[in-house]
């Protein structure tokens, strides 16, 4: 992808964030794009080495999302960075990071607001089995209903602690507590069946990363 075609769709995905967020995306070893806000600015260049200890680095090394507080020792400036990986192939190919002066809200971290109908519902993180993209639109299903949320996944991604979530493929992010199987589909994939015994592919694309996080 080409610097112009990175510059324009960071425009578009720094909408989805608040205006006091500073976003950056990286490959495995230098930032490729930054963007300050007016709140907290790392000063970020594009070309610029990741720094270990940073919020980006940590996704890298782990080949998970990090949500953490980290100090001024590195940037002369604390923040708040939330940091996902992104994977091409099932290997890390960069990271997008957020980088907020503080936490966001606690409530999002733990809870989720979904419509079902045309009333609105708060569910706890822990009450979700999966989410699913279809035709644009985010599907939460829970122990006891069904609802959508206005966010998509990968926005979805940064609230969600990847202890309990992990993404497995481009339209699902399942919760682990509720994989009841996981079923060979070919040498490289898998289906999860989950305890309500919907079947979920686990795509190629996720699948090493997937193997990796669960320790098989």
């Amino acid at each position: 992808m080409d610097t112009k075609s990175i510059n324009e769709i960071m425009k578009v995905i720094h909408e989805f964030f608040p205006e006091h967020a500073s976003i950056a995306i990286s490959n495995t070893n230098e930032y490729v794009y930054y963007i300050p806000s007016n709140k907290v600015d790392l000063k970020i260049l594009p070309g610029d080495l990741i720094k270990e200890g940073t919020a980006t680095h940590k996704a890298l090394l782990n080949g998970q999302k990090v949500n953490e507080f980290i100090d001024s020792g590195i940037f002369g400036v604390p923040y708040y960075g939330m940091s996902v990986p992104f994977i091409e192939g099932g290997e890390i190919q960069g990271a997008v990071t957020a980088i907020l002066p503080k936490p966001p809200s606690p409530f999002l971290s733990q809870y989720m607001t979904i419509k079902v109908d045309d009333n609105w519902y708060t569910v706890k993180h822990d009450k979700i089995l999966f989410l699913e993209t279809q035709l644009r639109k985010t599907i939460v299903i829970t122990e006891t209903q069904v609802g959508f949320h206005r966010l998509n996944l990968s926005e979805l991604e940064l609230f969600l602690s990847s202890e309990s979530f992990i993404r497995c493929h481009r339209s699902y992010i399942v919760n682990i507590a509720y994989i009841k199987e996981i079923q060979p589909d070919s040498h490289s994939t898998f289906l999860l069946e989950m305890i309500d015994g919907t079947r979920i592919p686990v795509s190629q694309r996720y699948a090493s990363f997937f193997r990796r996080s669960l320790g098989f």
